[in-house]
């Protein structure tokens, strides 16, 4: 996992709990923090601060994994606004995952290994997701997700179909994008 994601986590960690529940989350997972954001590091070592961090919290690692993804999303946006730009609403801004954002992550993170999305719409307007990736980390993109849609100032309601922590070779996911009672 490239070092960029750490470096994420360990700012939204930061923000919102301080600095030495990051390094507590750190001495947890028996990990020295020691993150550049080009650099690479064993997958392991994100589900060792994931699961000291759920341990603490007394919440599945989903729910952790979630949270950041929606902590994040203000951070990237501010980092990349170029991704976002263009874009009316969320729906049209993560179909453009696959084919801008990712290519684009490639080139600036060499090596990176990104999960790999479809999209279809379903008959009642919903869009339907399929997620695959070996990490399987389809919570971290649910959190995306969600806060994707607070960027363009909406609500996602995403309801999981399938799930590969269930056995099922992808992910799926049916998503409801709303303006109904955002501020």
């Amino acid at each position: 996992m490239k070092g960029i994601v750490f470096n994420l986590l360990e700012e939204v960690v930061t923000q919102a709990h301080g600095e030495h529940v990051w390094d507590a989350l750190l001495d947890a997972a028996g990990l020295s923090g020691s993150y550049t954001s080009l650099g690479s590091y064993p997958d392991e070592q994100m589900a060792k601060l994931v699961q000291a961090a759920a341990n603490a919290l007394g919440l599945p690692p989903s729910e952790v994994l979630r949270w950041f993804g929606q902590q994040a999303m203000p951070r990237l946006a501010e980092r990349y606004p170029t991704f976002f730009k263009g874009h009316p609403s969320t729906q049209p801004f993560i179909v453009s995952v696959n084919s801008i954002i990712h290519p684009e992550v490639r080139k600036l993170y060499a090596g990176a290994d990104v999960p790999l999305f479809d999209f279809a719409d379903a008959p009642d307007g919903a869009m339907l997701m399929g997620y695959r990736s070996p990490r399987k980390l389809c919570a971290l993109a649910q959190g995306f997700i969600e806060g994707a849609a607070v960027h363009f100032h909406e609500t996602a309601a995403v309801e999981h179909l399938a799930c590969m922590h269930d056995g099922d070779a992808e992910c799926k996911m049916r998503i409801v994008f709303s303006t109904d009672g955002v501020q």
